[in-house]
């Protein structure tokens, strides 16, 4: 017999004003209250109709919802379609038994870990040790005693709700290591990582490959006229209006103080330096509003890339580094404008 729930879902980061590590937390607290309060459900694998409509009404005074099934191949393909964090199966089945049931489950646990107890009438010591060696967690002797069984689903129950909860504690922190905690993009670190794999894969099949640095103008006089918060809304507000002028598969990272890098994927060097003169138009014709003050912002900005295939060698760092030359160029034109590098990258 099998007990199935499904996992808790955390939702992508979101941006603003507001930290987004704060942000991230409180949902993750939403997400563990609800699946607190939702009922579990229970995958039931019994050969025996008359046992399993016994067990199931068990469990349903237990507060769970139960699927049944009739044997381990059924079971299978029910976790193929879904999660179920609590197994219950009897030993004794057609097509696929219970021993071959908790062996298979063992064998796929990438969806997250299932309690199993196993039921059988078969209650020697040498059966207890072969039920829990094939992957069994608990393992109950027929005649089925409703307030043990319960007992012994609700002990693996909370087992189960640890481990999710660690595992979206673990998200959280994998999500965290690689976020600006303010602006809620990208940080450096997974620029680096991230731009490496997007450079090796564009050479491996012959794509495209651009990307933008943008360097917010006169970001310091904000900084001193209007004080550091509404500095930092003014890095959020930044992020906010290039975002609106990028395709979903863009992606930007904050490189560090006001300084942004924009990843193109699939972009040619001409197609990116359009994108940069509508980031930058678009900046431009959006002020920050804020209790009254209006804050005009620009940015200035610097385009490198390939307009063919990605030169073999070439890494993150010096693609990088030539777009900086052109932010720097544009700052030193005047700001506001965009300088694309149509220089080889060796």
């Amino acid at each position: 017999m099998a007990i199935l729930f499904s996992d808790g879902h955390i939702s992508n980061v979101v941006t603003g004003t507001t930290c987004v590590v704060f942000r991230v937390m409180i949902r993750a607290m939403n997400s563990d209250q609800a699946n607190a309060t939702s009922p579990q459900r229970v995958l039931l694998a019994d050969d025996d109709e008359v046992h399993r409509i016994y067990v199931t009404a068990i469990l349903t005074r237990g507060g769970y919802q139960v699927v049944q099934v009739e044997n381990g191949q059924q079971a299978l393909e029910k976790m193929q379609q879904e999660h179920f964090s609590l197994l219950v199966t009897d030993w004794e089945m057609p097509i696929l038994d219970g021993l071959g049931l908790c062996r298979a489950v063992r064998a796929n646990n990438s969806n997250g870990y299932t309690y199993i107890v196993m039921l059988t009438s078969r209650s020697s010591v040498d059966h207890i040790v072969v039920g829990l060696q094939s992957g069994a967690d608990d393992y109950l002797s027929k005649p089925i005693v409703e307030a043990e069984l319960l007992a012994r689903l609700n002990a693996g129950r909370r087992l189960i709700e640890m481990e999710q909860s660690l595992r979206r504690a673990n998200e959280n922190n994998l999500r965290l290591s690689t976020i600006d905690a303010l602006t809620g993009t990208f940080n450096r670190r997974h620029l680096m990582d991230s731009l490496t794999q997007e450079l090796h894969r564009s050479i491996r099949y012959n794509h495209p490959l651009s990307l933008l640095v943008c360097d917010l103008d006169h970001f310091k006089l904000i900084n001193d006229i209007h004080g550091h918060p509404i500095g930092d809304d003014a890095l959020c507000h930044f992020v906010q209006v290039i975002r609106s002028s990028l395709r979903q598969s863009d992606w930007i990272a904050r490189y560090g103080g006001e300084e942004f890098v924009i990843v193109l994927t699939e972009t040619p060097l001409a197609a990116a330096a359009q994108v940069a003169e509508r980031c930058r138009s678009t900046l431009e014709n959006s002020p920050l509003l804020l209790a009254g003050k209006t804050i005009s912002m620009t940015a200035s900005f610097g385009v490198s890339g390939w307009d063919g295939a990605v030169t073999a060698g070439t890494d993150a760092q010096k693609l990088i580094a030539l777009a900086d030359v052109g932010a720097y160029a544009s700052k030193n034109g005047g700001r506001n404008r965009v300088t694309t590098l149509t220089n080889p990258i060796n």
